[in-house]
């Protein structure tokens, strides 16, 4: 694995995890694929 895979897997369960927590922030599916989506958006390019 690679380090910008473990980074995208380390901040989605990250972003999850505080979802659960913290249901007024949003559903943890929508929050996790948002922030490894906008993660992979920024690395691809590097």
């Amino acid at each position: 694995m690679d380090m910008r895979a473990a980074l995208l897997l380390l901040a989605g369960a990250g972003a999850t995890y505080v979802a659960f927590l913290h249901p007024a922030f949003g559903t943890a599916l929508l929050v996790g694929i948002a922030v490894v989506t906008v993660l992979h958006l920024l690395l691809r390019d590097r």
